[in-house]
């Protein structure tokens, strides 16, 4: 145990190489608790998945500096990674449970015409719709879209007239 005590140190108190020694430590736990967690998330985008990103940075980060102590910052982003893996496995059982934490893809422009509905619930403009059919299409009008949608994880695809089959 002195030897963790040395490496690692205590409190608020500690050395430039202690908390390099620490920051060394967070990144190892870091990558478990990215494994715990599953493998999505560090790649959807969507809230859900940002949520963890967040927490995980904020729980741990305060290990680091010397705020809360070491291990009890480890189970607790340990919990969070584990939470996280539990809801994912939710998610997929249930898909109604998916929605609640996900959202759902709202259909934001069918054949030109736009759903201002779906662009109010989305709170989406004329211009973000309109910047989105510009980088997928390079064409400004709707008129060439067959379908546009918003995405669960906030982006908006576009589906051209012609490659519709």
């Amino acid at each position: 145990m002195d030897a963790m005590l040395w490496l690692f140190g205590e409190g608020r108190e500690l050395s430039s190489w202690q908390m390099a020694a620490r920051g060394v430590a967070m990144f190892f736990v870091l990558l478990v608790l990215i494994r715990v967690s599953g493998r999505r998330s560090f790649g959807q985008g969507n809230a859900f998945d940002a949520a963890l990103t967040v927490m995980l940075g904020a729980i741990l980060s305060r290990s680091v500096v010397g705020v809360s102590p070491f291990w009890p910052t480890v189970c607790a982003g340990t919990a969070v990674a584990v939470l996280h893996r539990l809801v994912g496995l939710a998610s997929v059982l249930w898909p109604a449970f998916d929605r609640l934490v996900s959202g759902r893809n709202r259909e934001l422009l069918r054949d030109g015409r736009p759903d201002r509905s779906a662009l109010r619930k989305g709170l989406i403009t004329d211009c973000d719709l309109t910047d989105a059919v510009r980088q997928k299409t390079g064409r400004e009008d709707w008129a060439g879209v067959h379908r546009a949608v918003l995405e669960r994880d906030g982006s908006i695809t576009v589906v051209p007239k012609e490659e519709r089959k």
